[in-house]
């Protein structure tokens, strides 16, 4: 019998610290994230909960996992003894961790009243139980809960009938025009029910900007409550619900279990390490959080500014692309583990292009936030045409690719004039330049795939752009104004986190580093190689203090200047390998994993950023990691596994195994064989994985 690989998932893992993860009940890409809200608000509750808290206000149904900026949280809702405390803003009952316990798809906690919460979820619809000490109970369904940047604009609640209801809620967050219907159906009959504070109501209906429903039930046996979501009208939410008539609470459970643990059997690890299991799985889980359904089981979709759309480029349209971070490792993952899926997201972001004008730099719930530099839908539409994935349109893609980098926002026009972007004519020009030159980098390999020279020759040019800000005589990529002069004075550990930044959410040591599309010229610009080995030695030794009157909080996991709570440093280890120097990448690697990727609530240093933090995890675990995201190859670093078996997508599957030395030293690899044939301890290209077979990883 297969061995269980849910069993070393934790979901409470990065619940702590500034992991900003939620350990509530979903599905892989669900619509549902069903979730406790602690009611505390900061920026370590983006996610609704942290585990420093000891209260819960509610269980609400849609949460953003390991993101640096908070919203949703919407519809919420609380069981309740009594209703002594019902007008306050937020009701909290405090818990112990003692009696709190989660697995994937499933949530439990006994509140100190003695109410007993239990939670899982479908695609689009959550399943709560509650266990009451008493025979009669309520439940308070609050449409103007909120934390952090959101708030209610308008919302709606009606009782149908006596196990029926529903209702929505529009806010404006983080995303603005943001809508979120529901319908719910309870397992026993409402006895009694009232509308608190400022909705206008009939008997059976309220509306208002925070409306909140009072529900009693006889409690005698547990009450079960499914509650599905839509993004269009509550007549779709009871539709999705109506599908879920028979399913219990129960069959949910186990439902929500097999859609797990089907995610995580596509990586088979060996290991005797139980804690090395449960970091590796956890993180294998956590990929698979975003993005998530946002149109309804019809393809009705709703966008920020009221049109009712259907989606037609697939079967599900996706929101939440956090696309600064993701492109980086998460994607190229998904080119693996997630086949069926990939087309249906990249479809998604095509189609925020044609209704939005421009692909998404950070989409939420259809609004643009324009969140973070770059334009990195690019690199994920490139590495998917570039590897041959189908089930898009590459002439719509590419004509949305070119589109952003000839938008007149972003500070893209002062780029495309001087070459570079002048730090007096945007911030964090710095950051921008570097990776709008990566960003046409991509869009260049996609032009050469198409045929098209003119636009490769061009793209190419100002792929090149990241030349422009080296500063030789510190080794930095440095910002200049428009006259071409550098800026002064210059500090290499200054930390701007606002926009007049030259840097974003880092300093030149974390940034100087990207160029992950010519490692040879960038190499030039140093003297050599080994002229940028030693400037990487330099990160590494740098003090790992930070200067400035406004440092990023984001600047985590420091060893030296190297950060790896944050996504900028994410491929720098493995430039050592592209250099020459593997033994320096294992080194490194093994202090990361060592120290920063831990087991328990404060297992990771920084955000999950939407699973960006847990794919570098998974790569790096199986000996090799994506350091240009769109090249299709994959640079060797130091396997943490002791044998793997990855299911690829064309059904064929890929054996690594790990060939430890006698003396167990295991400083790095010695020598790689792929299919008994003797490779440079360099990379690996996506089409010889595809191939399947095996992959000796051998250790000194």
């Amino acid at each position: 019998m297969a061995q269980k690989l849910t069993q070393f998932v934790d979901p409470f893992l990065g619940t702590g610290g500034h992991g900003h993860v939620y350990p509530g009940a979903t599905v892989p890409f669900g619509m549902v994230q069903l979730s406790p809200d602690n009611g505390d608000e900061g920026w370590d509750w983006c996610g609704g909960y942290h585990y420093s808290s000891k209260t819960i206000a509610g269980f609400s149904h849609t949460h953003l996992s390991g993101t640096g900026i908070g919203d949703w949280c919407d519809i919420s809702v609380l069981p309740l003894r009594d209703t002594n405390d019902i007008r306050k803003e937020k009701t909290k009952y405090p818990f112990e961790h003692k009696n709190e316990k989660a697995r994937p798809g499933y949530y439990r906690v006994k509140l100190n009243n003695g109410i007993t919460c239990e939670l899982t979820a479908s695609e689009r619809t959550g399943f709560h139980r509650y266990t009451f000490p008493e025979k009669t109970g309520w439940l308070k369904f609050d449409m103007g809960f909120r934390i952090n940047w959101d708030g209610s604009t308008a919302a709606m609640i009606t009782i149908l009938d006596e196990y029926t209801i529903v209702g929505y809620r529009f806010s404006n967050g983080w995303a603005k025009g943001q809508k979120i219907y529901f319908a719910a159906k309870f397992s026993s009959p409402i006895k009694q029910h009232a509308f608190i504070n400022d909705s206008t109501h009939t008997i059976n209906k309220a509306d208002g900007k925070r409306v909140l429903a009072l529900l009693q039930f006889s409690t005698e046996n547990p009450l079960t409550t499914k509650v599905s979501l839509s993004t269009v009208s509550t007549q779709n939410a009871l539709t999705t619900l109506n599908k879920n008539i028979n399913k219990n609470f129960a069959m949910a459970v186990e439902n929500a279990d097999q859609l797990w643990e089907k995610e995580l059997q596509k990586i088979k690890i060996t290991t005797n390490d139980h804690s090395f299991a449960e970091r590796f799985y956890t993180s294998l889980y956590r990929t698979c959080m975003a993005p998530v359904l946002q149109s309804d089981e019809n393809s009705n979709y709703q966008t920020h500014d009221n049109k009712i759309l259907t989606f037609k480029k697939g079967k599900n349209k996706y929101t939440v692309f956090s696309q600064w971070d993701v492109f980086r490792a998460l994607n190229p993952l998904f080119t693996l583990t997630q086949p069926e899926k990939l087309p249906d997201m990249i479809n998604s972001m095509l189609q925020l292009y044609e209704d939005n004008g421009l692909l998404p730099v950070w989409d939420l719930s259809t609004w643009e936030t324009n969140t973070m530099t770059g334009y990195h839908s690019v690199p994920i539409i490139a590495d998917a045409i570039l590897k041959n994935i189908k089930g898009f349109d590459y002439n719509l893609a590419y004509t949305a690719m070119k589109k952003s980098a000839f938008q007149q926002q972003r500070g893209t026009p002062d780029y495309i004039k001087y070459g570079y972007l002048p730090q007096d004519k945007h911030g964090w020009s710095v950051t921008i330049t570097l990776e709008y030159a990566f960003d046409d980098w991509c869009i260049a390999q996609v032009a050469k795939k198409l045929n098209k020279q003119d636009d490769y020759s061009l793209f190419m040019n100002r792929a090149m752009s990241y030349k422009k800000l080296f500063d030789k005589s510190t080794g930095f990529m440095r910002s200049k104004n428009s006259n071409g002069q550098f800026n002064e004075p210059f500090d290499p550990l200054l930390s701007e986190h606002g926009e007049t930044g030259q840097y974003i959410e880092g300093t030149a040591w974390q940034h100087s580093f990207f160029v992950p599309h010519d490692i040879e010229g960038f190499a030039k610009l140093y003297g050599g190689n080994e002229q940028l080995v030693n400037k990487l030695d330099e990160l590494f030794n740098a003090p790992s203090e930070l200067h400035g009157e406004n440092v990023s909080g984001d600047i985590t996991g420091l060893i030296g200047q190297y950060a790896h709570g944050n996504e900028p440093s994410h491929q720098i280890i493995y430039m050592y390998t592209a250099l020459g120097h593997p033994e320096k990448a294992a080194k490194w690697i093994k202090v990361v994993t060592d120290s920063m990727y831990k087991n328990g609530p404060d297992g990771l240093i920084g955000n999950d950023d939407c699973g960006q933090m847990s794919a570098w995890y998974v790569w790096t675990s199986l000996g090799i990691y994506p350091m240009n995201p769109a090249s299709g190859e994959y640079i060797f670093g130091l396997p943490l596994v002791e044998q793997a078996i990855i299911q690829l997508p064309n059904k064929k599957t890929l054996h690594i195994k790990v060939n430890k030395s006698k003396s167990n030293r295991q400083n790095s690899i010695q020598s790689i064989q792929f299919n008994h044939k003797t490779i440079p301890v360099h990379s690996i290209k996506h089409q010889q994985i595809l191939a399947g077979g095996l992959l000796e990883i051998n250790l000194n």
